[in-house]
């Protein structure tokens, strides 16, 4: 696994590097300190499974700077790791295709389930702004014809045949943390407040 690290500030650079080798000790983890050396090196680097990047970069436009990361490295997963919680970013990130949104005043244990369940195919934004962002991933998916994520689905239909989170965590080799985060994302995006209303609301949709 290659995870490039883009930041301005290389203390956090190092310090989340190191946080990555903690629980993803194989991995190679590359950094860079802008939006231009992170073009470079995902450039020279086709096989990157995700990029960690800020938003607030002194050399590019932090939009212009994702689109070109995508034009290069299509098939890397990008998320965002920022000090900021506009919803506007939020919003236009997500719009642009981004895989997470993450606080930098996160709990390491946070960061480290998000960055799994991304790794995994899921979108992670945190609890703090889920509600306002909600209407944001609901508009956005349902542009792309699509309200859930793969792994959401999986984790939909397990629930509804009433499988136990352990049993669901066991069912797809991942760990309970990442099955909580997949429901949670995936009551918000169809507008449930329970897994048996998910269900309900679901099953009303066609969804299963």
């Amino acid at each position: 696994m290659k995870i490039l690290i883009a930041d301005d500030h290389a203390l956090f650079r190092d310090g989340l590097s190191l946080h990555v080798e903690k629980f993803a000790p194989k991995a190679i983890i590359l950094q860079a300190a802008n939006f231009s050396q992170a073009v470079k090196i995902a450039q020279s680097t086709p096989d990157l499974n995700l990029i960690i990047i800020d938003l607030d970069m002194p050399d590019m436009d932090w939009a212009d700077g994702i689109r070109t990361l995508q034009e290069t490295a299509p098939d890397t997963r990008l998320v965002i790791i920022s000090a900021t919680e506009d919803v506007r970013n939020i919003k236009k990130a997500l719009d642009m295709g981004v895989s997470g949104y993450i606080p930098k005043r996160s709990d390491t244990k946070v960061i480290t389930s998000a960055l799994h369940l991304i790794l995994e195919g899921g979108t992670y934004l945190p609890p703090s702004i889920m509600e306002q962002a909600s209407k944001v991933v609901a508009s956005t998916q349902s542009r792309n014809n699509k309200l859930l994520t793969p792994r959401q689905e999986e984790v939909l239909s397990y629930v509804a045949e009433g499988m136990s989170n352990k049993q669901i965590a066991y069912k797809m080799s991942v760990s309970e943390a990442t099955v909580k985060l997949h429901i949670n994302a995936l009551l918000r995006a169809i507008g449930a407040t329970n897994r048996t209303q998910a269900v309900i609301i679901a099953q009303k949709r066609g969804l299963i």
